[in-house]
């Protein structure tokens, strides 16, 4: 079997900022409340023509671009979303027309917050099998659509946008993408949930926090032993941008240096699900605080309740 890689990635953030004053007047609460619950400054908010299919297009083309890919080359897209509010025709369909891949497969994965992450183990063992040369795994989230502007345990949580990385085809020795670990508990899926007609976004902030602060930790470490490296040897860990007191709190459970970049891509995100990852680790990035071949932890978590992870190095 040959090997899979990151090629490379994109990242669309939509131009409108909103900061929590505006938020917290809806919630008659504050900005000094938001924070301190969740760690969030501002969230991006999409426009009327930013809509899932769009920017995730927007994300892939950036992906293939950096990647110096045709997408007539891409075999296939696979788009990671819970926020498609129409979810016949499917996304990835609609995105690979938009993007000229003409010759892809292309399917939408429907793990919540751990769809990207999901995904990419998918799209290695795509690649690594030769069903394709080339995949594109975008994570597209718009919130907007599903949110309640009057609920005090969702409606200052989450923002809008889209990420994406191409895996490619490359020498087994070269091999970027660790083996993956994942998770599902059905049981407690209640937790996190859409209800009524159109969709609304319900949440259990508690039940949520005490899960994923217990789990990841565990499937974070379980990740690196499958890659064969130990946490403080990592050069960045991106997890879920849930709430910025969830990542602190696993940051403290792995006892992991200042040597390793810890993405807060929430802070002026919000969270964006399965957009997070992606977007955080493009960040990083762009930013310069990780370089190629850099070995990453990336572990998305969230409504299922699923959880996915994998080492993986830097394009």
């Amino acid at each position: 079997m040959r090997g899979a890689a990151l090629r490379g990635l994109g990242a669309h953030r939509p131009a409108r900022r909103d900061d929590n004053t505006a938020v917290a007047a809806r919630l008659d609460s504050s900005d000094e409340w938001i924070r301190s619950r969740s760690g969030i400054v501002e969230r991006r908010v999409a426009a009327p023509d930013e809509g899932v299919v769009e920017m995730a297009a927007s994300a892939g083309a950036k992906a293939l671009a950096a990647a110096g890919v045709d997408p007539d080359l891409v075999g296939l897209v696979l788009v990671a979303t819970c926020t498609l509010t129409q979810p016949v025709p499917a996304a990835a369909p609609r995105v690979a027309a938009l993007l000229g891949a003409t010759r892809a497969g292309a399917l939408d994965l429907g793990a919540a917050c751990a769809g990207f992450t999901y995904g990419l183990a998918l799209a290695a063992d795509t690649v690594r099998a030769g069903s394709a040369d080339h995949v594109l795994v975008i994570g597209s989230e718009r919130f907007t659509d599903i949110l309640d502007p009057f609920d005090r345990g969702t409606a200052f949580l989450f923002g809008d946008g889209a990420g994406a990385a191409l895996v490619s085809a490359v020498p087994s020795a070269e091999d970027g993408i660790a083996r993956a670990v994942w998770s599902a508990d059905g049981a407690a899926a209640g937790v996190l949930r859409t209800e009524g007609s159109p969709p609304v976004l319900r949440m259990e902030g508690r039940a949520v926090y005490r899960w994923a602060t217990t789990t990841v930790p565990g499937l974070a470490r379980e990740a690196c032993a499958r890659a064969g490296i130990a946490p403080e040897d990592l050069a960045a860990f991106v997890p879920h941008q849930a709430n910025l007191r969830i990542t602190e709190a696993v940051v403290r459970s792995l006892q992991l240096p200042d040597s390793v970049v810890v993405a807060r891509d929430v802070i002026d995100t919000g969270n964006t699900s399965a957009a997070s990852v992606p977007l955080a680790l493009s960040r990083l990035q762009e930013l310069g605080q990780v370089g190629r071949g850099d070995p990453v932890l990336l572990l998305g978590f969230g409504a299922g309740l699923t959880a996915a992870g994998q080492v993986v190095r830097c394009p």
